[in-house]
């Protein structure tokens, strides 16, 4: 899949993804950004930054931000959370950014197994003293997402569910670091974080995880109110009635330093 149709796939239900998706990931967020120092002043570029959350917290910590999707709609809303930022539409395989021009480069679930073209792009991109950090979905008995991810393999083409098996790799003990050392990268640090994905009721959660890009090729397939009626039957055991849905998944993460 080109980036172009990657971005369009993304950016089909924009606002639902910012608002009542993305947030999740803020544990990793924070823990990542205080392994690579972000602070005052430092010059942060977050590669496929979707509607800019991660890159809206490195700001509130003095960062100078710009950030990359193929989405333009997450991308409008990237801007609109931080109008100071440098926000644009593009593809991670050819930064359209100038060589050397920040300190810290960031991507959150968004550069897989099989990416080193965007992590070339992402070290091209950094000062030679540079740092670079990224996440990835942990280790499969940890997710609490998996029965959303098992039925979207169902439901789509099997092209798909082959692409979702190789992202789910980039976890494994070696693959990322493999890729690191592939690309002029030196791994400094590696560990998981715990994320927790929160919502009051079933419809809320569906519409939440329908606006995710891998839900994308299964509505194609069966229709989205098909696909919503579905996930509904997922969802709804792991829902109280006192707490809403409460789903906790790992996240793998590891910094680098420009080798």
């Amino acid at each position: 899949m080109g980036w172009a149709q990657a971005g369009r796939g993304w950016g089909q239900r924009a606002v639902e993804w910012a608002y009542l998706l993305e947030p999740y990931a803020r544990p990793a967020n924070e823990l990542l950004f205080d392994r690579l120092r972000v602070s005052d002043g430092v010059r942060l570029l977050d590669i496929a930054c979707g509607s800019g959350f991660a890159a809206q917290l490195a700001s509130d910590r003095g960062a100078v931000v710009a950030g990359l999707d193929a989405a333009e709609a997450l991308v409008t809303v990237a801007r609109a959370r931080t109008p100071a930022g440098d926000f644009r539409v593009g593809d991670m395989f050819a930064l359209p950014f100038a060589d050397d021009c920040f300190d810290v480069a960031t991507s959150f679930n968004g550069i897989w197994k099989g990416c080193e073209g965007a992590l070339r792009e992402a070290r091209r991109v950094l000062v030679p003293d540079g740092r670079y950090g990224m996440t990835f979905w942990g280790r499969y008995e940890r997710l609490g997402l998996m029965p959303y991810f098992l039925k979207v393999i169902e439901l789509s083409p099997p092209t798909h569910g082959a692409a979702s098996m190789e992202q789910g790799d980039t976890g494994r003990p070696g693959v990322v670091e493999d890729m690191l050392a592939a690309t002029g990268f030196r791994l400094a640090e590696r560990g998981t974080v715990d994320v927790v994905n929160e919502w009051p009721d079933v419809a809320t959660a569906v519409r939440a995880l329908a606006a995710a890009g891998p839900s994308v090729p299964a509505i194609e397939a069966v229709g989205y109110d098909a696909f919503c009626e579905v996930l509904s039957e997922v969802m709804s055991p792991l829902h109280d009635r006192d707490t809403g849905i409460r789903v906790k998944s790992e996240f793998g993460w590891i910094s680098a330093d420009v080798g």
